[in-house]
């Protein structure tokens, strides 16, 4: 399964960059490439529901994902429940580099669900969802250093 994992060094204290991490409702007005995020609520799973559309290169994708939430660690993983992927998990993770710097990270595993097709557009939208996670990235950077 293709693998993106991004990570961009914040000048932004840890609990800071965590706070915009976990408001996924605010990424649209953040992030270009995000057009909607909602939360779903609890619906006696563990975690949160939450829907995504964003657009990758040109083309709209949308799922629903449980999100599960470490505070502890901070960290929050996902995973698919349905939507235009086969498969669709990953995690956001932060980490303090001081009192001042943080690293945030973005990791995703995909399937896009077309195995004759797989060898052709597996590299290319790994280099697009690579784009994406950087552009999302920053937008939580955007997010986290804003007075």
């Amino acid at each position: 399964m293709p693998e993106v994992d991004v990570t961009l060094a914040i000048e932004a204290p840890a609990e800071r960059v965590w706070e915009a991490v976990l408001d996924i409702e605010s990424y649209p007005a953040a992030m270009e490439n995000v057009r909607s995020v909602r939360v779903l609520g609890a619906d006696g799973e563990p975690g949160q529901r939450s829907a995504w559309s964003i657009v990758l290169k040109g083309s709209i994708l949308e799922w629903e994902e449980r999100d599960l939430i470490d505070e502890a660690a901070m960290e929050m993983r996902f995973h698919q429940l349905s939507g235009d992927l086969s498969e669709f998990d990953g995690f956001w993770r932060v980490r303090p580099d001081g009192p001042e710097r943080s690293t945030a990270r973005f990791a995703v595993t995909f399937e896009i669900g077309i195995p004759l097709l797989a060898e052709m557009l597996n590299p290319v939208a790994t280099r697009s969802l690579e784009e994406n996670c950087a552009e999302m990235l920053r937008g939580v950077e955007r997010q986290a250093v804003a007075p």
